[in-house]
């Protein structure tokens, strides 16, 4: 759906299933009321918010529902497009959103922002994932923004010179403030990309509110019997996520584990690969593949085991989704997952790109029931850290922190 500016339409209704909408509906109708008339403008902006967005399209949309509505007025800009669940949830809310509509090198879009941010006199500019860093820190300043946060949801850090130079020379520089979600993602900022260390701040990711289990078993769907060991995943595929080392992995589990099923749920621009890969490794009748689902909470609830097994990552919202349905995680010890995970208590952390590391972590789990309770459990007790409130808490103080 193309769209130009669109004001929010009250309460309005949400597709049966949807992953958050409902959760947040719950939340935050409430936060309509008793708004004062001197709040602090805030504009959210990152590149599209669509149905297969990821955790960083989908944390961005809860933040703005999240942030004190007696203190800010907050609005979601996205730069390419907008569609799905992610609108009927800033509807729902009431938080105004809008679509510049960028398409190649067409310039007016930007003008486009620049008037908006100067006509509605918007006091903080929140900028999300580096495209959106980038060219928003430069209209903002442009503009006259008093402050602008710009945050990484997560990277790589693979030593790009150009990446490098805009991170540290140019967002870094002139941002009010470089947001990572991890300490290791920040302590790279500072230490590769050499962005002043009192430029930075570090506010984890958080869960977002997400539907209620529906109660539906997925497994008889999928064909998947009721007994039988069952690990799984929901992330966007693409190479980050490494997805092939987890087929790897998978492959030496059924060893032991003839049984076991593995369902991807998700989809990507790695999908085809990692289904040739499943050929390939002749386990096509034991991996299922889904395609983005509205109804992830119903999905992780059938796993016996989630796993991870990202070459890096920041803080995903799969791994707060499933201690949130007390499903013990498995994952490669990278970026911030091991800042939200305590290795052997509340998960299990494995090296990146181990196959057999990863197999017999899992094997390890699968086969011990009373272990995995114990591990979710530990994990459940976690999420007070890292809650969409606290999260919005955070960004508040940060918010009224650089204003004048």
């Amino acid at each position: 759906m193309r769209c130009a500016f669109r004001v929010a339409r009250g309460a309005g209704g949400f597709s049966e299933g949807s992953r958050v909408a409902g959760g947040f509906a719950r939340l935050f109708a409430d936060r309509m009321a008793s708004l004062s008339t001197d709040r602090r403008r805030v504009l959210m902006l990152l590149d599209q918010l669509t149905e297969g967005g990821g955790g960083a399209e989908v944390f961005t949309a809860g933040l703005a529902a999240a942030l004190p509505r007696d203190r800010f007025d907050v609005r979601v800009c996205a730069g390419r497009e907008a569609q799905g669940f992610l609108l009927e949830l800033l509807d729902e809310t009431g938080i105004p959103w809008f679509c510049l509509e960028r398409t190649g090198r067409d310039p007016r879009p930007f003008r486009r922002l620049y008037r908006y941010l100067r006509e509605e006199r918007i006091d903080v500019l929140h900028t999300h994932m580096f495209g959106s860093n980038v060219w928003g820190t430069v209209i903002g300043r442009l503009a006259r923004v008093p402050a602008i946060v710009a945050q990484e949801h997560t990277w790589s850090y693979e030593g790009q010179p150009l990446r490098k130079l805009l991170d540290g020379q140019l967002i870094g520089r002139f941002a009010s403030r470089f947001v990572a979600v991890s300490e290791a993602d920040r302590e790279r900022m500072i230490s590769i990309e050499k962005v002043k260390p009192h430029k930075t701040a570090m506010i984890p990711a958080a869960l977002v509110q997400a539907e209620r289990v529906s109660g539906r078993d997925v497994r008889v769907d999928l064909g998947i019997p009721a007994d039988a060991p069952v690990v799984g995943t929901a992330v966007s595929m693409r190479a980050q996520k490494a997805l092939d080392v987890l087929v790897d992995a998978f492959v030496e589990l059924l060893g032991p584990l003839p049984d076991a099923h593995l369902v991807l749920v998700g989809d990507g621009e790695c999908r085809g690969e990692i289904e040739a890969h499943v050929r390939q490794r002749g386990v096509a009748e034991r991996v299922h593949f889904t395609g983005n689902r509205p109804d992830v909470p119903d999905f992780i609830a059938a796993f016996d085991v989630s796993a991870l097994s990202s070459d890096f990552e920041g803080t995903p919202l799969f791994v707060f989704e499933s201690m949130a349905q007390g499903r013990p995680v498995v994952a490669t010890a990278v970026g911030g997952l091991r800042e939200v995970i305590e290795d052997g208590r509340s998960g299990i952390l494995v090296p990146p790109q181990d196959p057999p590391a990863l197999a017999r972590a899992l094997e390890e789990l699968l086969r011990d029931p009373e272990r995995r309770q114990a591990i979710a459990a530990a994990a459940r007790n976690r999420l007070d850290e890292f809650t969409i409130e606290r999260a919005a808490e955070r960004f508040a103080a940060l918010y009224e922190e650089l204003l004048p």
